[in-house]
Parts: C-alpha cells; sequence; structure tokens
C-alpha cells in the first residue's frame, strides 16, 4: 500500500474524544478512500454528537434525525471540475458509529474506517441510491478496506453456535 506520495491534506475536529481513531488513522483511511484523485487535494473531517449530527442532517437533507456520516463534496465548476482543491468535508456522529458497530456486532475501529472511508467515496460522487451505483460504491469500500485487513462490511457477521 503505497499513499505516501499522494498529497491529501486532512483536517481532523473533534469536539467528542472518546472513542475517536487517532487524526492518522482517519487521514490513512480518507488518503486510500480518495486515490489518485485526491492528490494536492484538501478536506475536512469533523466528529460531532448525536446533537449537531441531528441538526446537519435537518438543515441539509430534511431528515430530523442524527446519521452516521454526511458529506459535503466541494462545488463543480463547468463540466464537473472542481472549483477549488477541496475535495469537501466529512461530519462523523461518534456515539452513532459506537451504538452502530455495536448492534452490527462489528469492530468499532472497522466501522470507523468504514464511514470514512464511505464519506469520501461521496466527496468523489459515489453515489448508491441506484442498485448498479450502490454496487460500484461497496466493491470500492470492499478494497479499500480490505487494505488495512478490515473484512467486508455489508457481510453479516457469523454467529456463534449456542449463542443469543
Amino acid at each position: 500500500m503505497s499513499h505516501a506520495n499522494q498529497e491529501l491534506f486532512i483536517a481532523v475536529r473533534s469536539n467528542v474524544c472518546r472513542g475517536v481513531p487517532s487524526n492518522v488513522r482517519i487521514s490513512r483511511w480518507a488518503r486510500a478512500a480518495a486515490g489518485s484523485r485526491g492528490r494536492n487535494a484538501e478536506l475536512a473531517v469533523r466528529v460531532v454528537g448525536t446533537t449537531e449530527s441531528r441538526r446537519l442532517n435537518l438543515l441539509w437533507r430534511g431528515y430530523d434525525y442524527p446519521t452516521n456520516v454526511l458529506s459535503f463534496p466541494a462545488p463543480s465548476g463547468p463540466r464537473g471540475a472542481r472549483t477549488s482543491r477541496s475535495l469537501g468535508d466529512i461530519v462523523i456522529c461518534a456515539p452513532i458509529v459506537v451504538r452502530e458497530a455495536r448492534q452490527q456486532d462489528k469492530d468499532i475501529d472497522h466501522h470507523w474506517a468504514h464511514l470514512v472511508v464511505h464519506g469520501v467515496l461521496h466527496l468523489l460522487r459515489y453515489d448508491h441510491s441506484r442498485a448498479l451505483d450502490a454496487e460500484r460504491m461497496e466493491r470500492r469500500e470492499r478494497r479499500v478496506l480490505a487494505e488495512f485487513g478490515i473484512p467486508d462490511p455489508y457481510r453479516a457477521p457469523l454467529s456463534v453456535s449456542g449463542s443469543q
């Protein structure tokens, strides 16, 4: 995995500190997701609580509940060209990440990685509103996460026989 030559500048800001992966780890996941499209670009990752996530989700998407990740791609100019070096901003809700990981019986760090990758792919205009687009996006997510030894996030965890 050689992402060292890619100059993707990432600013991570967190007002929720417990259990949040380090800036270095978040940056590695984001760089891997951005790939060559992240060269000489920048993005911001903000980690928030449920109140801010809910407010942003309502303001920008019209949904009155907190969500795990929101992506705000930088504006595009003519023919889809970016008007700046910015890929955009990602907002991740820490309590939702922890809750979902527990509910889905996933490693919390793996879920963090997945949501960072997922958010970055949205900044790169990947979408999952149509089945074909979702398959393309999920394939890319699996590939990026596999670079870090993280299992397929869409595969149901194996249950241990006899456990309830």
